[in-house]
């Protein structure tokens, strides 16, 4: 019976998204919370790459995917909610860490039933629900902002609150979230494609902290219009049907 082995290279880049996420931690229990910050969207990267280089080279496996799974729940379930719950939330008792919970159940909850529904699912254009690593992005991407403005947690956890909460609710959601899925990096591409990266790269240079969280927060709110935009179709009356027969 033939051993089997790991492969190597794309667990590389789970296992650097999962320290991400432990690092992320330990910064805020310290009350670094830029850095924290800055280290969940470095898992993040690194858990959008990871998945895209064993379908590059062929080297998917289960324990890849159930590894990243659990990196994933470490990464953008506990370290954001941990972040924000030190920044802003423990001053709030019950209520603080209620919130933090509510997102981080969020995330496992989100993390299970896509896991469950891998191979059910008929559109890949569209996650169902809110991907924990655009939640995490919006939480971190919150922090970020207040830490660079100077502005005192304790001054704004009720909001920092209301976005643990609209996190933890999106990620179990029904709505609709554009995947990207369709993105093939392989094919070549129009060369105002390449100019538009080039751009966006320099736009999010130029301020990181708000580009990235202004960012998150129109994905965020994308999946709920996109509902209101279906529905609104579906309430709109047929052209024929205001018509005299």
């Amino acid at each position: 019976m033939r051993d089997r082995g790991i492969y190597l290279l794309p667990n590389l880049f789970t296992t650097g998204a999962l320290f991400a996420g432990f690092y992320a931690i330990v910064q805020a229990m310290n009350g670094r919370f830029e850095y924290a910050a800055v280290a969940i969207f470095i898992a993040m990267v690194l858990d959008g790459l990871d998945g895209r280089v064993a379908r590059l080279t062929h080297t998917q496996s289960a324990f890849g995917a159930e590894y990243d799974s659990l990196s994933d729940m470490v990464s953008f379930g506990v370290a954001p909610a941990l972040v924000i719950y030190e920044f802003a939330l423990q001053g709030m008792g019950k209520l603080g860490w209620i919130a933090a919970f509510v997102y981080c159940a969020g995330a496992a909850l989100r993390l299970a039933r896509f896991n469950t529904q891998l191979d059910t699912v008929t559109d890949k254009r569209f996650f169902q629900g809110m991907p924990s690593p655009s939640a995490a992005a919006l939480v971190a991407g919150f922090v970020w902002v207040m830490v660079e403005y100077g502005v005192a947690g304790q001054d704004v956890r009720w909001l920092a609150a209301a976005i643990a909460l609209f996190g933890g609710v999106s990620m179990v959601s029904n709505f609709r979230f554009y995947s990207g899925k369709e993105i093939n990096l392989r094919k070549s591409v129009p060369f105002f494609v390449i100019l538009l990266i080039v751009l966006a790269f320099i736009l999010v240079s130029t301020s990181p902290p708000e580009v990235l969280f202004g960012v998150f927060v129109l994905y965020g709110l994308s999946g709920y219009g996109d509902a209101l935009l279906r529905l609104l179709r579906r309430k709109k009356p047929h052209p024929l049907q205001d018509g005299k027969k």
